[in-house]
């Protein structure tokens, strides 16, 4: 809680100022209690009874009586008057003396309001010191804690909240408990203190599933992978029909492979949850494992054909191999499905919320088109998909695509201009502009333009590793290799786990035969900080194959393969197979990569350095 105002902010009311506020809300309470006191009653007339009279209901009394409300005027009037440490401490006072949830709940509202979060949290503790039983006051005090950072005082307020919890919540409670702490300074103590509070319900049936996940959330967070992977098998063990150990094992997949068998356990229970296996996709698709994740988003197509979501997330995997005509079935499934849909919800009367989150969809499913169009050459398909889309936010996206189409039919300067007319209004608009025209020459291969507006890039938004990764990039396409070189290790220097950066080092070695032993740790340690990368596994068996390590190439190479059937891991591959002399398989995987991408410039001189002619 940045700019909290210190302690002595707060100060007693001054003489002359209580007195003039304690006149006029003497004046205003004398009023309120003339309106509120009952004239005397008229006398009945002679001819009613008492028999006929109505019974009376009895009075209500209220705990606001003169005094209070006297005291809590001045609190307010003080409070306008931006006397925020008066009203504070007229609030607590008379919270503290009426034992009263309200009082001391307006007491923290006006120590929040003046950014006083120690004063907050000291309102907090008198409340639950008067009212030992009020739930609010104990979470108001956690809250208070959590956001002043005082996660070592967090202890007993958590030990208490988890004890009154009911018994049928507090796997819930359990389960959020590692989001809750998650902004503290120290993870490691966080999962530390973790362990101690869920110790007693790690041997209870209905809560040792959630603590253990939420164990294991703690220790990942705090960088701990073999530990959290412990805590996630053996919970996956006690209950394998859970889903949470699965989903703490997806957290642990892009870091630690031996996770995938615990979350393919989990899949193969006959009631998984679809949700964790479109989860489990979206990690597979993150690691460029595409193929895995369309065989995974299609099981739930399958279970499951008129959800629609799974078909968006179908048609973009299907798009990164290159798999048009698939790419465009699945997308044109998912338009109709999210219409018809749309059109029931209009028809019920259902609230606008959703139509934001669907009109998203529908953007991305036709800049999908749009792409899976270009891929077939059908460039005036492609314009139509693009045309019709009307999304401020996108704009930069829209317009790079369409620039990129002109320029293949020849219309560069239309293109040029196209980029040229984004706006600038903000920094962050000044990047996305840049990078759409370095995106837009790097595919019409125009490496020095790529480089220069790299460099006049790297001078304006100064250290920013991304930056100079693209242009080490383009400076490799420039046969520049120590600009390369030079520029990777300033990336490695300003984000010691890029692991691209390492990647590109090492696999550029590699690719020259020059420093291999140096090349193969480079790529080891990206791969060990991208375990399962189809790429950078790719590039590792390359190294192996420049070391002679053929069979051990081989096998690399079969699993980057298998994992993402990439046209350059099939050169690699194919040269491999063709060195061991198994030359048809050779045949095939350089036959099925050039059906995908036949323009591959790796794929070209693989073939006319090794003299085939498929």
């Amino acid at each position: 809680m940045a700019g909290l105002a210190p302690q002595w902010w707060f100060r007693r009311p001054q003489g002359a100022q209580l007195r003039r506020v304690a006149v006029a809300a003497t004046l205003g309470v004398a009023c309120t209690v003339q309106a509120q006191t009952p004239r005397t009653a008229p006398a009945a007339p002679p001819a009613a009874s008492a028999a006929s009279a109505p019974a009376a209901e009895p009075p209500t009394h209220s705990k606001l009586d003169a005094q209070l409300l006297f005291q809590l005027l001045v609190g307010e009037m003080a409070l306008r008057g931006g006397q925020a440490g008066d009203a504070y401490q007229l609030f607590l006072d008379a919270a503290r003396r009426e034992r009263d949830d309200a009082l001391f709940r307006r007491a923290v509202e006006i120590a929040l309001q003046a950014r006083a979060g120690d004063q907050a949290l000291q309102a907090a503790r008198a409340w639950r010191q008067t009212l030992p039983q009020s739930g609010e006051a104990l979470r108001f005090e956690l809250q208070l804690l959590l956001a002043l950072h005082r996660g070592n005082e967090v202890a007993e307020p958590l030990r208490t909240l988890l004890e009154r919890s009911p018994e049928a919540e507090r796997p819930g409670l359990i389960a959020a408990l590692p989001r809750l702490l998650a902004r503290q300074d120290e993870p490691a103590q966080t999962a530390q203190l973790l362990d101690m509070l869920l110790k007693p319900y790690t041997t209870r049936p209905d809560t040792r599933t959630a603590s253990r996940v939420a164990q294991g959330s703690a220790w990942l967070a705090a960088g701990d992978v073999q530990r959290a992977l412990a805590l996630a098998e053996q919970a996956g063990a006690d209950d394998p029909a859970a889903p949470g150990p699965a989903v703490l094992a997806l957290e642990l997949l892009p870091r630690q492979p031996a996770a995938d068998a615990l979350v393919q356990r989990y899949l193969a229970q006959p009631k998984s949850e679809p949700g964790v296996r479109l989860a489990y996709a979206r990690t597979l698709g993150a690691m460029q494992r595409y193929g895995e994740a369309v065989t995974q988003v299609e099981q739930v197509t399958q279970a499951k054909p008129d959800l629609a979501p799974p078909y968006l997330m179908l048609g973009a995997l299907r798009l990164e191999l290159r798999e048009s005509a698939r790419a465009e079935a699945a997308l044109q499934r998912y338009l109709q499905l999210v219409r018809d849909q749309g059109a029931t919800a209009a028809e019920e009367g259902e609230e606008e919320a959703p139509d934001e989150a669907r009109q998203r969809g529908i953007t991305q499913a036709q800049l999908l088109l749009a792409q899976a169009a270009e891929q077939r050459g059908d460039m005036a398909q492609a314009e139509r998909w693009l045309a019709g889309i009307d999304d401020p936010q996108r704009l930069v996206e829209v317009q790079a695509r369409r620039a990129l189409l002109l320029a293949r039919q020849g219309r560069v300067e239309q293109g040029r201009s196209l980029l040229a007319a984004l706006p600038e209004r903000t920094e962050e608009e000044s990047r996305a502009k840049l990078m759409a025209q370095v995106t837009w020459l790097r595919e019409l291969k125009r490496w020095p333009e790529v480089y220069k507006a790299l460099a006049d890039a790297n001078q304006r938004f100064s250290a920013d590793p991304d930056l100079l990764y693209e242009q080490a990039m383009a400076a490799e396409k420039l046969d520049r290799m120590d600009d390369m070189e030079r520029l990777l290790r300033q990336v490695i220097a300003l984000k010691p786990d890029h692991q691209h950066a390492y990647n590109a080092l090492g696999y550029s070695l590699a690719e020259r035969n020059v420093r291999l032993a140096e090349a193969r740790e480079l790529i080891a340690k990206a791969l060990s900080m991208a375990p399962g990368d189809p790429f950078i596994i790719d590039s590792l068996g390359w190294v192996e194959f420049r070391l002679g390590n053929t069979q051990e190439a081989l096998r690399l190479l079969q699993q980057a393969y298998a994992a993402r059937p990439d046209i350059e891991i099939a050169a690699h591959l194919g040269e491999v197979l063709w060195t061991l002399g198994r030359r048809d398989e050779a045949r095939r995987v350089w036959s099925e990569a050039r059906g995908r991408d036949g323009g591959n410039e790796l794929l070209r001189a693989t073939l006319a350095r090794l003299k085939v002619d498929l």
